[in-house]
């Protein structure tokens, strides 16, 4: 069985933000060499978050408004969590709804997808630089 690893590094220059990285994803697996398999693609961040839905730009607002609507950065003092000197408890709950990490087959060397999937990092926390990591198993 052959293993795959790449980080895919960002810096979001918004607090809150979805990019694409259906591309690097899909490189990663070509330069894996797998053809039947795994691909694993999860955020290494507490405040970010990565899913698969569709690159839409509607509905990329739709989630913001409804994710800021859910857990709004402000007021700063209703969450617990920022009286440790963070103001990020916002994104650690926007991260939870939204999840750690897809998961997709690998197939004939190519991500299995269904129409119109496409495998997004979300940041709830930005303007630093951030990491997601790309596994990949198979043979």
């Amino acid at each position: 069985m052959k293993s795959y690893r790449k980080e895919l590094w960002f810096q979001v220059p918004a607090r809150m933000d979805f990019v694409n990285i259906t591309p690097q994803v899909e490189e990663a697996v070509r330069d894996s060499g797998v053809r039947d398999g795994l691909c694993l693609v999860n955020a290494m961040h507490i405040t970010a978050s990565v899913f698969i839905n569709d690159d839409e730009p509607g509905l990329h607002r739709d989630y913001k408004r409804w994710l800021e609507e859910l857990a709004p950065h402000e007021p700063i003092s209703r969450y617990d969590h920022n009286r440790t000197g963070e103001d990020n408890g916002d994104a650690h709950h926007k991260r939870q709804v939204m999840g750690r990490e897809v998961v997709v087959a690998v197939s004939e060397g190519r991500l299995d997808f269904g129409p119109w999937e496409q495998i997004f990092y979300g940041e709830f926390d930005g303007r630093r630089r951030k990491r997601a990591l790309v596994k990949i198993i198979g043979e």
